[in-house]
């Protein structure tokens, strides 16, 4: 017991051993099936779009698909998981995305494969907001050490997605192998929620939890909403240009694509060290992080082959603004039901917002053929970036802003 304790730092009796492990494992796995579904996707896009003789507007829609889920979805699940509870609709998620990975891995219409992509990405979207909030109900002390558990695991995921779906489809059916495969993944991060069911009841005699609507009045939560859009903003953009960016100034596509995977890769790293990070230094942390993203851009502008591979790595520690943002989903709320509403409001809104960052790219770089433009984006969208995150690192709760709105 006192190994276990000093291993998570998290006072359990004896007989709740096994239920932190439990949760723990289910933080891990569900972190890593997380983006999987989309991921996988990009790896295999042109042979997919061959496959099912997708034109370029719907392919283009396919990789808009997940911001679209991510969004609606998002702004649903406080609701969804006030009537059915948290662990349950988790659960029914986990096992819709289960689903929807293996029947879209099988299907010869497109449109067919749109649909059951809805399904596939449905685990995502609601795990993106449900994970700060089970995070604070079952650690409530420990919110930036169990944030980084899930997003480190989400970063792995992500990463082996993008580069293991290729390799994975040689071994069989080709695309359709490597995208059905990570439908394992899900299916057994269903497993250590199980036990959580049994009391994950919805009460009528509880309150209703807090509507996401109602955090437009709090300053804080529009804080955190504009930090969370112009990170992913920049990330989205990073994830789909960079390597068209570095093979037009002459770097392979290969090796561009591996340059783009370093991205990935260090934010792995990243996301073990930045949600542990004590609160009171946060504001260490975005400078630091939107410094290496300013440094990146630069040398983006100024020469954009010579020191690719820092710019990139500089990039991957500039997306610890995501496991940072989470991190502070926890901490600027007093319930786990204000963190789900205040998940749900910065989440849905954000990625909206940056849904537009690879659009007005491509709009710019289209429009003058130079890249001069679309490169000032970044450095406008890490300003809103690092602004508003430093605002948000004010210690202040939604639940207190609400309240003085109240009265």
């Amino acid at each position: 017991m006192a190994r276990q304790q000093q291993l998570l730092n998290v006072p359990v009796a004896t007989s709740q051993r096994s239920q932190v492990w439990l949760l723990v494992a289910a933080l891990v796995l569900t972190g890593m099936s997380m983006r999987t579904a989309v991921t996988s996707t990009g790896a295999v896009l042109d042979d997919l779009q061959t496959d099912l003789h997708a034109g370029s507007g719907v392919a283009g829609l396919i990789t808009t698909l997940p911001v679209i889920c991510f969004a609606a979805l998002g702004w649903m699940t406080p609701r969804l998981s006030h009537r059915f509870g948290a662990h349950r609709l988790l659960v029914a998620a986990l096992l819709l995305m289960t689903l929807g990975l293996v029947l879209r891995a099988v299907v010869d219409s497109v449109w067919l494969f749109l649909l059951l992509s809805l399904l596939a990405l449905s685990g995502g979207a609601i795990s993106n907001v449900l994970m700060p909030s089970l995070v604070k109900r079952h650690f409530p002390d420990q919110i930036g050490r169990m944030t980084a558990v899930y997003t480190t695991a989400l970063a792995i995921g992500m990463t082996a997605s993008a580069g293991l779906t290729v390799p994975i489809g040689r071994l069989g059916d080709g695309w359709r192998l490597g995208l059905g495969v990570w439908a394992l993944l899900s299916a057994v991060a269903v497993l250590p929620w199980l036990p959580t069911l049994r009391r994950d009841r919805p009460d009528p005699d509880v309150e209703r939890g807090l509507a996401a609507s109602r955090l437009v009045h709090s300053r804080t939560a529009w804080f955190l909403t504009i930090f969370f859009a112009f990170q992913s903003f920049q990330a989205y953009v990073a994830f789909g240009w960079f390597a068209k960016f570095l093979h037009a100034h002459g770097v392979s596509s290969d090796r561009a694509g591996w340059m783009v995977a370093l991205v990935a890769a260090m934010s792995i790293p990243v996301s073990m060290v930045v949600p542990s990070v004590p609160p009171n230094r946060h504001r260490l942390v975005i400078a630091v992080i939107s410094m290496s993203y300013l440094i990146a851009y630069i040398g983006l502008a100024v020469a954009p082959v010579g020191g690719a591979w820092l710019w990139m790595a500089l990039t991957g520690i500039g997306s610890g603004m995501f496991p940072l943002a989470l991190t502070m989903i926890g901490l600027r709320a007093r319930t786990a039901e204000t963190t789900a509403a205040l998940s749900a409001f910065v989440q849905a809104i954000g990625y909206v917002v940056a849904g537009t960052g690879p659009l007005l790219f491509g709009v710019l770089y289209g429009a003058t053929g130079k890249w001069t433009l679309p490169l000032g984006l970044l450095f406008i969208a890490l300003a809103f970036a690092f602004v508003s995150g430093w605002l948000a690192c004010r210690p202040a709760y939604v639940d207190d802003e609400l309240a003085e709105f109240a009265t």
